[in-house]
């Protein structure tokens, strides 16, 4: 209780706006209920404390590299190791280890604009440079935009053929994450990366959640990502790693990406701690993804039953059944009232169902969503233990709106 005075004192004296204060306030009360909570879908490595974080990666690093090496100097060593690994996991020649997936992916559609001579890139609007990256796609990298499709799904074949203007590079995110984590089925995807290749534009993925996509499309992930000309893939969103990123692709493409990252200031001097977490992510987490995925689809089902019992006007899970092991709910409340119940029950039961909600664009006032993720604790929860939950969340609803 004292570091979280301590904490308290130092933002009352930084004098931060109330705002910020009540928001720190209440993400400390969140974290403390998460990690006092004996039962929850998901213990994500950031609720953690750091002391406890760094302990375990000094425990566990020597199972997945040799720590009598030295550190990476600018990328060699360890980095160098990653880069070679996930190249090969995903089909590629070479791959290039990137601090952040931004700077990853505004490297790639820049390079593939120089290189097909059209700086015009189609994507979803709803894809993380367009929602998540506050237009740096035109105003750093001088990359166009424009949208085949405004439905809440990856754009079809037709819809590509369809463009009414030419484009040089097709990006696809899968799964499209602010859609409901959706994807295609694996005959629309190869159609869609089809209808690129016919109007001469070339096919980056935006795979920060490329990892859990082999269940839904029952094939392996260099076939997957083998459909695009690159990837890019994140450690930290699905592997628990601290952060960093990798561009796959053709081994030219990653010689020019490399100078693009240095120009970026992504020519980090020493990254061996994302590295390391990144190798055991992809030792220990990668192999359970399907079973996290199955499970989900256990967990939304047993949701939607509870809610469609409980005294809710009205309810969405979406999508249902989910696509990977992360799905949204959706309820006729604001975030103000849900997060307040699902902290509560967090409190008072020793059970944390859902983390934040949050709220949806202006059009869809009165509703707000949360973002579901079933990791490994996700495993230990029934169906009937699911509705029982959902039953304990919803009293708590009512009594905030009281």
């Amino acid at each position: 209780m004292a570091d979280r005075a301590d904490r308290a004192d130092r933002v009352q004296e930084a004098g931060w706006p109330d705002s910020e204060k009540t928001a720190q306030e209440a993400r400390r009360r969140r974290l403390a209920a998460w990690r006092a909570s004996e039962r929850v879908m998901l213990r994500a490595p950031m609720d953690r404390p750091m002391g406890e974080r760094l302990t375990a990666l000094a425990a566990d690093a020597g199972s997945v590299y040799d720590m009598d090496e030295h550190p990476d100097l600018y990328g060699d060593g360890i980095v160098a190791e990653l880069e070679r690994r996930v190249a090969a996991l995903l089909g590629f020649p070479a791959a290039a280890f990137f601090p952040t997936g931004t700077m990853a992916q505004q490297v790639a559609l820049r390079s593939w604009a120089g290189r097909t001579g059209n700086s015009t890139v189609a994507l979803h609007p709803l894809a993380h440079p367009e929602v998540h990256e506050a237009g740096a796609l035109s105003v750093v990298s001088g990359v166009r935009t424009v949208h085949p499709t405004r439905e809440p799904r990856l754009p079809t074949a037709e819809e590509i053929h369809d463009l009414a203007e030419p484009f040089g590079t097709l990006m696809l995110e899968l799964p499209l994450r602010d859609a409901g984590f959706v994807l295609p089925s694996w005959d629309e995807l190869v159609a869609t990366v089809d209808a690129a290749r016919e109007r001469d534009a070339v096919v980056h993925v935006d795979g920060a959640r490329l990892w859990e996509c082999a269940s839904h499309f029952g094939r392996p992930l260099d076939e997957i990502a083998g459909l695009a000309d690159s990837v890019y893939v994140s450690f930290y969103k699905s592997l628990g790693g601290l952060s960093g990123a990798v561009l796959a692709g053709p081994r030219e493409l990653v010689e020019e990406a490399r100078v693009w990252r240095h120009r970026y200031g992504g020519q980090v001097f020493e990254q061996y701690p994302a590295a390391l977490t990144a190798l055991l992510g992809l030792e220990r987490e990668l192999p359970k993804l399907p079973s996290y995925v199955a499970h989900a689809r256990v967990v939304a089902a047993a949701l939607a039953e509870g809610l469609a019992a409980s005294a809710v006007p009205w309810f969405r899970v979406h999508p249902e059944p989910p696509h990977t092991h992360q799905f949204q709910v959706w309820l006729p409340y604001t975030p103000d009232v849900l997060n307040e119940a699902a902290v509560r029950q967090a409190e008072e039961t020793k059970t944390a169902l859902f983390r934040v909600w949050s709220p949806p664009p202006a059009a869809l006032r009165g509703l707000a969503f949360t973002e579901v993720t079933v990791g490994e604790p996700g495993l230990e929860w029934t169906a009937e233990e699911v509705r029982a939950a959902v039953e304990e969340f919803v009293t708590r609803v009512l009594e905030a709106r009281s």
